[in-house]
């Protein structure tokens, strides 16, 4: 039997009542004439530009190409190159602070673009790496797009409308990035020489706050020490001290001369260290003796 495409069985139902080989129409002939399904192919791949494809795909032409799974294709940007090589060869301009806020619009182009856009210079004083995350920050905070200069736009701008190679337009972005950023740097190094000279007092800095905290750490450290050897001199002070005297004996005798002291009625002292005043004080003779045994001159004193 030949094998019928699941949305031509109508054609095929049709053909043959044309034929009179099918005597009467099916129950769901003319539903299915009404509401005819999709057309073939029903996975047919999308037509796509080769705007955002990689150069080798996007120029080569597929014959007689069997069509898989369907799977997304890669995405392919020329600023995406442009931005792995600068970051590459600038790895600190990664870590500068940057504020990322979703808001309810998109920062329009600026002004300056295409056979216009000559310099790095043109957009600002202050140039960044990346012009999409600070052009959202700006929308927000209401700060004007003609301060926003991206050395990655820049050199893709070169490429794209002034024919220059990609390799040249690279060089002469990041060459004017460079002069534009130890610009800025220079002039804003001077004008803190400049107003701490006037008498400018700054916050400090977050290498600073870090080294204070560093600090305090360590003389927590410290006084924990210092507080942990006086525990231990504290609960070493309140151990009981006992003295050999000699008195009771000098070996093992199980007991037998405590015995014998308590029948004789001798009390022993184990500490006479603890029990004996170290200074014994003036006997009643000696005050008796004394001229001023009152203590007036003492008083009158």
């Amino acid at each position: 039997m030949v094998r019928r495409l699941a949305s031509q069985v109508h054609r095929q139902a049709a053909r043959l009542l044309r034929s009179q080989y099918l005597k009467a129409e099916p129950a769901w002939y003319r539903a299915v004439l009404a509401y005819p399904p999709i057309p073939l192919p029903s996975r047919a791949p999308p037509s796509r530009s080769a705007f955002d494809l990689p150069p080798d795909r996007s120029q080569r032409v597929a014959k007689n190409k069997r069509y898989g799974t369907p799977q997304p294709l890669p995405i392919h940007y020329l600023e995406d190159d442009v931005r792995r090589q600068f970051f590459k060869d600038h790895p600190f301009e990664a870590f500068r602070p940057v504020s990322l806020v979703e808001g309810g619009g998109v920062a329009d182009e600026h002004s300056i673009i295409g056979k216009e856009w000559t310099r790095l210079r043109q957009r600002g004083r202050n140039p960044a790496a990346e012009e999409y995350v600070t052009s959202a920050v700006s929308f927000l905070l209401g700060i004007s797009n003609k301060l926003i200069s991206s050395a990655i736009k820049f050199a893709v701008n070169l490429h794209k409308y002034h024919d220059i190679p990609l390799s040249k337009a690279y060089a002469q972005a990041v060459a004017q990035f460079r002069s534009l950023r130890s610009e800025h740097q220079i002039a804003t190094k001077t004008a803190a020489l400049e107003a701490e000279a006037y008498g400018a007092i700054f916050a400090p800095t977050e290498i600073e706050r870090g080294f204070a905290k560093e600090q305090e750490a360590l003389e927590n450290w410290s006084s924990k020490a210092e507080l942990d050897a006086g525990a231990i001199a504290a609960r070493k002070r309140w151990k009981a001290i006992v003295e050999r005297t000699g008195a009771v004996g000098s070996g093992w005798t199980k007991g037998q001369d405590y015995v014998r002291l308590w029948k004789e009625g001798v009390r022993p002292t184990y500490a006479p260290g603890l029990t004996e005043p170290t200074e014994p004080g003036p006997t009643a003779e000696q005050v008796a003796e004394s001229a001023d045994f009152m203590g007036v001159r003492a008083l009158a004193r």
